[in-house]
């Protein structure tokens, strides 16, 4: 499993291209095996998804009874939009106009680690949806992590 840390600001150009952060680049894994860029199922944002990574939830993904109308449902929503892409020589990464349209980028991004991929957010709509306006954090952290210890390293 590839960990990324970070967040990132960038720019996103006329063509939709984008110059991943040399930083972010670093930590990627090897470049010549291509990412996925698909919408985010619960975010108005882009999630860019190392090829392995990939590999590993489309393993989950074709475990699904197709047969069963909400998987089927579930499979149609959850791959529209998908794209294969890469970083090219120069360090950039191309956005597709549908893709641009769903997360409402506009011309300043964020780039954000979700532990093993990267969201891509419009830079406004990034910043409203951690400024907690609409949930409070400490909360929400008892409720997720609150029961988690089961390593012993103290963190929970």
């Amino acid at each position: 499993m590839t960990n990324i840390i970070g967040t990132y600001e960038c720019k996103i150009d006329a063509k939709g291209r984008l110059m991943v952060p040399a930083p972010l680049k670093k930590q990627l894994p090897s470049l010549e095996s291509g990412f996925v860029l698909k919408r985010s199922v619960f975010d108005k944002c882009v999630e860019l998804w190392p090829k392995a990574e990939w590999d590993i939830m489309m393993l989950k993904i074709n475990g699904l009874n197709r047969f069963n109308k909400k998987n089927n449902d579930f499979i149609r929503k959850f791959m529209a939009g998908v794209k294969m892409v890469e970083i090219d020589d120069a360090g950039r990464l191309l956005i597709t106009k549908d893709l641009i349209d769903f997360a409402e980028i506009s011309k300043d991004l964020v780039l954000t680690s979700k532990v093993n991929i990267i969201e891509i957010w419009d830079k406004d709509l990034y910043e409203q949806s951690i400024s907690g306006d609409d949930m409070d954090f400490a909360d929400l952290a008892e409720e997720v992590m609150g029961n988690l210890n089961g390593d012993g390293n103290g963190i929970s």
